[in-house]
């Protein structure tokens, strides 16, 4: 069964509920499925195959030499691997075809698969809600990334596993942005905060608050888009996450960083810039299906092994649908890119 997030019961009951809505006993920490979706592989697959075919590409002969290696090399370099997480993969895949003897290109496509499958196994995480009453969760992102659809997808998803979710229309700057949040809240039944022209910082403070006080399991903020670029807009987002500390301590729980899949070696400068700014905790792939060029997840991971802390990529998202934002998991990812 496919485990979109793990919903994890509070050690203790809730400090806070609304007197009309009595504390129910907490249950145990269970893992919360999505609707099972047969078609998820075939979309992945779909939307990865630009990159998965110039790598298939180098398996179509019949020897194992360097030049093999070397078109490799060009493949994963041009599916924006980058050269930290190519050069690994390469020495882990040749110590894998001398200790297995293997001989055919095709058994040596499928070694690929296992290796790459290892490489991003450490973004491999589920987001857990419940150890926090509520989990407050500071999304950001750059314009165009996907970023306010990504949380009504979650929201849906949350929503439907049984979460009590609180939105913050902390997008003040971009009237269409709160429209749309609360074409999802409505969709999703869930309550929204939203003020037009409001200070985004001051929108957060009450939607955690009120998150609180209502007795949410769940408060999401919807920021406006930064460039990491422009230092004054990082600034103000920092500003959002020092507030959300004051309103909740210990918050936000959360800091997931929504990037574009299509974007490639700059997906991974987002990552880096945000990061160095926010602290992420989580990242939210999108748009896997157009151009995007997936080895930059095996970039994202290489660089967090190197450093030894790795931001996890809790979702992945190939189009516009409910269904199309799932779970990462980096076996059926390195099988989907390499079908």
């Amino acid at each position: 069964m496919f485990s979109f997030f793990r919903k994890k019961a509070p050690a203790e009951p809730a400090a806070v509920v609304t007197p009309a809505r009595p504390a129910a006993p907490a249950p145990a920490a269970v893992e919360t499925p999505a609707v099972p979706d047969p078609g998820w592989f075939g979309r992945l697959s779909h939307g990865l195959r630009k990159t998965g075919g110039s790598i298939a590409a180098v398996f179509t002969g019949t020897r194992i030499d360097a030049a093999l290696y070397e078109e490799l090399e060009a493949a994963l370099l041009m599916a924006d691997a980058g050269t930290a997480a190519t050069q690994a993969l390469l020495e882990a895949l040749k110590r894998r075809v001398k200790e297995t003897q293997a001989t055919d290109p095709a058994a040596v496509k499928a070694l690929l698969a296992d290796v790459l499958a290892a490489q991003l196994e450490p973004l491999q995480k589920p987001l857990v809600v419940g150890e926090h009453r509520p989990t407050v969760m500071m999304v950001v992102g750059v314009n165009g990334a996907g970023k306010t659809t990504s949380i009504g997808k979650l929201t849906r998803h949350l929503a439907e596993g049984g979460c009590k979710v609180l939105l913050a229309a902390a997008d003040t700057f971009r009237a269409a942005a709160r429209e749309q949040l609360a074409v999802w809240a409505d969709r999703a039944q869930v309550q929204i905060v939203s003020q037009e022209g409001a200070d985004p910082a001051a929108v957060t403070f009450d939607a955690v608050s009120a998150g609180a006080a209502r007795g949410c399991d769940v408060v999401i903020a919807d920021t406006a888009g930064r460039l990491p670029t422009q230092a004054h807009l990082m600034e103000e987002l920092k500003k959002i996450q020092r507030v959300i500390g004051r309103a909740q301590a210990g918050a936000p729980h959360e800091v997931l960083l929504v990037v574009d899949g299509n974007t490639g070696q700059n997906a991974l400068a987002q990552v880096k810039a945000f990061d160095a700014a926010l602290g992420l905790t989580g990242l939210v792939v999108t748009k896997l299906d157009g151009t995007a060029k997936g080895g930059v997840l095996a970039a994202i991971a290489r660089w967090g092994v190197e450093r030894g802390r790795v931001v996890p990529v809790y979702f992945i998202g190939v189009g516009e649908q409910l269904e199309d934002l799932q779970r990462f998991d980096a076996r059926e990812f390195a099988e989907a890119l390499l079908r």
